[in-house]
């Protein structure tokens, strides 16, 4: 049956993953882990990668098809390995979800050029080169979908929390997450970007006393932080054939704070 002619009930099955690869960053811990078991719940077989084996050990442990690859994003030569590897175990990456990432909370008067480099590196680098790593694969396969995992501040200030390298990084791979979409549209490679708000995550951890939830809930829409499971939609639309008409899109889940 062609697309154009398919019922609705089969509207969910769009969703589903079976027999995809997806290659997901910063799965050891947090929406990183998240993001690998809602994939892999979806049906696809996950390649997960962190520098903390024993984290992703213990998540394999837990679920059938999922495959470990230890690696330092920082580096070139360990992002390389890791692609390679990747295609090694499956012959085809058809989803890379760029979650990896960080920050560093500083003033711009008391920050470090080096701290700056370094945001930058894991944030907005590391994404670029590999997505430019996973690109051959898509384009040889005739499909593909990368899911760049940016920020709502990635598309407005973070100050009262004092944060230029994250802001800086986070917008610079919103735009290139459409620079890359544009490239790639015609060779069958979507590229999109899932922009959390403010979740739970090790990165957040110092947001988790009085004050700073009191800012969350005075100043967003939704009052309240967002939950892990609230991204799972968003992810899987981009990640699917449900998105397969979205590219080079940036898609905000943060409570309406960017509505403001």
């Amino acid at each position: 049956m062609a697309n154009a002619d398919r019922p609705p009930e089969s509207a969910l099955d769009l969703f589903r993953l079976d027999d995809r690869v997806a290659l997901v960053t910063g799965a050891s811990s947090g929406l990183g882990e998240r993001m690998a078991r809602v994939l892999h719940w979806a049906g696809a077989t996950v390649v997960v990668t962190a520098r903390r084996r024993e984290r992703l050990e213990r998540l394999a442990a837990e679920l059938e098809r999922v495959t470990v690859i230890p690696a330092d994003l920082y580096s070139q030569d360990d992002r390389e390995r890791l692609v390679s590897e990747a295609l090694d175990a499956y012959g085809r990456i058809d989803i890379l979800v760029n979650n990896a990432g960080t920050t560093a909370v500083v003033g711009v008067a008391d920050e470090e050029v080096e701290t700056f480099r370094s945001v930058l590196e894991l944030n907005t680098t590391a994404p670029w080169h590999l997505a430019k790593l996973c690109a051959p694969s898509m384009i040889e396969s005739g499909s593909g979908s990368i899911v760049n995992v940016a920020s709502m501040l990635g598309h407005v200030g973070a100050t009262p929390v004092k944060q230029a390298n994250y802001c800086a990084s986070k917008g610079a791979v919103v735009n290139l997450t459409r620079e890359l979409a544009l490239q790639w549209a015609r060779r069958g490679i979507r590229v999109n970007a899932l922009c959390p708000g403010w979740f739970p995550s090790e990165m957040t951890e110092d947001m988790n006393d009085e004050s700073s939830q009191a800012f969350i809930r005075q100043n967003s829409p939704i009052p309240r932080m967002g939950e892990p499971h609230e991204l799972d939609g968003a992810l899987l639309l981009l990640a699917s054939s449900a998105g397969t008409f979205l590219t080079g899109q940036s898609l905000i889940v943060d409570g309406g704070w960017t509505a403001r």
